[in-house]
C-alpha cells in the first residue's frame, strides 16, 4: 500500500506541475509540441506496454503455452506497419488528430463527425482492458475476492484517470508514461533475471519445466507447440481461422489506434517522429522478450492450476510470479516487497495509459465534434480545452461501467478487440487518405462506418458477448459468428467501403491531394495549417 500511495502521490504531483505549463490548446492537446524523439519514444513504449502486454500476455503466455506468445509477435511487427506508413506522414500533415488529416482535403464535418465517434469506440474498447486489468490486480494485492471489491477498485482507478486528464492535459499525461515506462523495464527485467539465474541462465531447463508443470497431463511438450489454444481439434478450421484473423488485427491495428496516432503530433519535427517511433520499437521489443521468460516462469513456478485460482484469465500470472521468485531467493520479506513493487509498476502501466486513452478520446470528441462540427470552427481555443476535460468525464465514467461487466475476461484479448476494431474503421480511412488520389468524403465516411459497424457487429453475435465459458453474457447464446476476434472480414470490409464509397462518389480534388502530399512528404505548412 505505501509503495502504491508513493507512486500515485507522485504522478500527482507531476500532473499538478503540468497543469500549470497547460495555457493554450496546443500545450493540453499536443504538450506543446515539446518532447524530443527519445522522449516521445519512452512515452510511446510506456503508452504502448499496457496492462495487456504486461498483465494479458504473461497471463496467456502461462496458461497457454507457444499459442500465448503469438500477441507479442503482433503487437511488436505491428509497429513497423505505423513507422513505415504512418507516423511521419501523419505528422506533417495534421494538427492534433487524426481527423485533421482526413478533413484537410474532404468536406470537414461528415468526416471529423466519423473519425470522432470512431476514436471514442476505439478508445472505450481499450479502455475497458484496462479497468478489467485494474480490478484484477489490486484485487490480488489487497486480498480482495469478491466482484463488488473488484469493481470499487475500478472506480477508483477511474477516478484518478479522469484527475490526470482533465488536470494535466498531453503534458502531464506523457510524463507520467516517461517515468512508468521506465519502472516498468526495470521490474520486468529484474524479475526476468531472478528467473533465469534460478535455471542456471538455461532456457531451455526453464521451458521444461512450464511444459511439465502447467502443460496437458497427457501430452506435456505440447504446450511448446502451436495448437493449445488456437487450432485445436475441436476447434477445426475455425480456430486456424481465429488466428489469421487475431494476426491480422493486431499487426494492422497500431497504426489506426488514436491514443498511439496523436503522439506523433507532440514532437516539434518529423524526423523526431521518425525517431520517437525507433525508440519506442526498441524498448518495446526488448520489453515482449521479456513477457516470454515472465510467462512460462509463471508457468514453471506457480503453476496453471495456483494462476486460474487466483484470476481465471491468467491476468495476475506475473504479479504471482514476481512473489513466488521473491520468496525463494529471499525469504517471505522479499515476496512481499518484489509483489508490491511488480503490483505497482502494473498498476502505474494501467493509470499511465488510461490517462492516454481518455485525452485521445476526449480530445477527439472537443477538437473534432464540439468545434469542427457543432459549432463549425467557431469554438475559442479556451471553450475547445474546456469541453475536452468535461467529456474526459463522460468517457471515464463509461469506460468505468463496462470495465464493471467484463471482469472475467482476459485483458490482452480484450485488447485485440480494440485493434479489430481501429484496424477495420480508421486505418483505411488514414492509408487511403494519404495514398491515393482519388480518395474523397464519402470513400472516407464509407470506410470508417464500414469497418466499425461491421467490427462492432460481428463481436457482438461472436463467442466473445454470448455463447462460451468466458463470455460476457454466458447465460445465453445468440452468437453466429464462430470467431473470437473479427479482423479477417471486418478488415478487408472498411477497405471495400472506403473504395466504393468513393468510385460511387463524383467529388473529386486533385489540387488538395497534390497539397497534402507534399505536405506529408515535407512538413512545408502543417505547423501554420488549422484545417477547418
Amino acid at each position: 500500500m505505501i509503495l502504491f500511495l508513493i507512486f500515485v502521490a507522485a504522478t500527482l504531483a507531476i500532473t499538478f506541475w503540468a497543469s500549470r505549463q497547460t495555457k493554450t490548446a496546443a500545450d493540453y492537446y499536443a504538450g506543446g509540441r515539446s518532447f524530443s524523439g527519445v522522449q516521445n519514444g519512452l512515452a510511446i513504449g510506456g503508452d504502448y506496454m499496457s496492462a495487456a502486454s504486461f498483465l494479458g500476455i504473461a497471463g496467456i503466455i502461462a496458461l497457454s503455452g507457444y499459442d500465448g506468445f503469438l500477441y507479442s509477435i503482433g503487437f511488436l511487427v505491428a509497429w513497423l506497419v505505423a513507422l513505415l506508413l504512418v507516423a511521419e506522414l501523419m505528422r506533417n500533415s495534421g494538427k492534433f488528430t487524426m481527423a485533421d488529416v482526413l478533413a484537410f482535403r474532404m468536406s470537414p464535418r461528415p468526416v471529423r463527425t466519423a473519425a470522432g465517434v470512431s476514436t471514442i469506440v476505439v478508445s472505450i474498447f481499450y479502455l475497458l482492458a484496462q479497468m478489467v486489468g485494474a480490478g484484477a490486480l489490486v484485487g490480488l494485492l489487497l486480498g480482495i475476492t469478491g466482484d463488488a471489491g473488484k469493481a470499487w477498485t475500478i472506480v477508483g482507478v477511474g477516478a484518478l484517470m479522469i484527475v490526470y486528464v482533465v488536470f494535466g492535459g498531453m503534458k502531464g499525461t506523457t510524463w507520467v508514461q516517461i517515468v512508468k515506462a521506465v519502472l516498468l523495464m526495470s521490474g520486468a527485467a529484474l524479475v526476468t533475471l531472478l528467473v533465469l539465474g534460478k535455471y542456471g541462465f538455461n532456457v531451455s531447463a526453464l521451458l521444461g519445466e512450464a511444459a511439465a508443470t502447467s502443460g496437458p497431463k497427457a501430452n506435456p511438450e505440447s504446450f511448446l507447440s502451436p495448437g493449445l489454444k488456437y487450432g485445436t481439434e475441436a476447434q477445426g478450421l475455425a480456430g486456424k481461422i481465429d488466428l489469421i484473423s487475431l494476426g491480422l488485427a493486431l499487426v494492422l491495428g497500431t497504426a489506426g489506434l488514436p491514443h498511439i496516432l496523436i503522439r506523433f503530433y507532440t514532437v516539434p519535427t518529423a524526423k523526431d517522429a521518425r525517431k520517437s517511433v525507433l525508440w519506442g520499437i526498441g524498448i518495446i521489443g526488448v520489453f515482449y522478450l521479456l513477457t516470454l521468460v515472465l510467462g512460462f516462469g509463471a508457468a514453471a513456478l506457480v503453476g496453471k492450476t495456483a494462476i486460474t485460482e487466483g484470476d481465471a484469465a491468467g491476468n495476475t500470472a506475473a504479479p504471482m510470479l514476481a512473489q513466488k521468485i521473491g520468496e525463494e531467493i529471499f525469504g517471505s520479506v522479499g515476496g512481499t516487497i518484489l509483489l508490491a513493487f511488480i503490483g505497482a509498476v502494473a498498476f502505474a502501466t494501467i493509470l499511465a495509459v488510461v490517462a492516454g486513452l481518455t485525452l485521445a478520446s476526449s480530445s477527439s470528441f472537443a477538437h473534432d465534434l464540439y468545434a469542427h462540427v457543432f459549432k463549425r470552427g467557431q469554438a475559442s481555443e479556451r471553450q475547445e480545452v474546456m469541453v475536452a476535460r468535461v467529456s474526459a468525464f463522460v468517457i471515464g465514467a463509461v469506460a468505468i461501467g463496462l470495465g464493471i461487466l467484463a471482469q472475467k475476461q482476459n485483458v490482452a484479448f480484450l485488447v485485440a478487440l480494440a485493434f479489430a476494431v481501429a484496424a477495420s474503421g480508421n486505418l483505411p480511412a488514414i492509408l487511403y487518405s494519404l495514398f491515393w488520389r482519388r480518395f474523397n468524403t464519402a470513400g472516407a465516411v464509407s470506410a470508417i462506418y464500414g469497418g466499425l459497424v461491421s467490427a462492432l457487429l460481428l463481436v457482438i453475435f461472436s463467442p466473445v458477448v454470448s455463447g462460451a465459458p468466458t463470455a460476457l453474457f454466458k447465460d445465453v447464446d445468440f452468437h453466429w459468428f464462430p470467431l473470437s476476434n473479427p479482423g479477417i472480414v471486418s478488415i478487408p470490409i472498411g477497405f471495400l467501403c472506403g473504395w466504393l464509397g468513393t468510385i460511387l462518389s463524383k467529388e473529386h480534388n486533385e489540387a488538395k491531394y497534390a497539397e497534402i502530399e507534399v505536405r506529408s512528404l515535407t512538413g512545408v505548412g502543417a505547423e501554420k495549417a488549422d484545417p477547418h
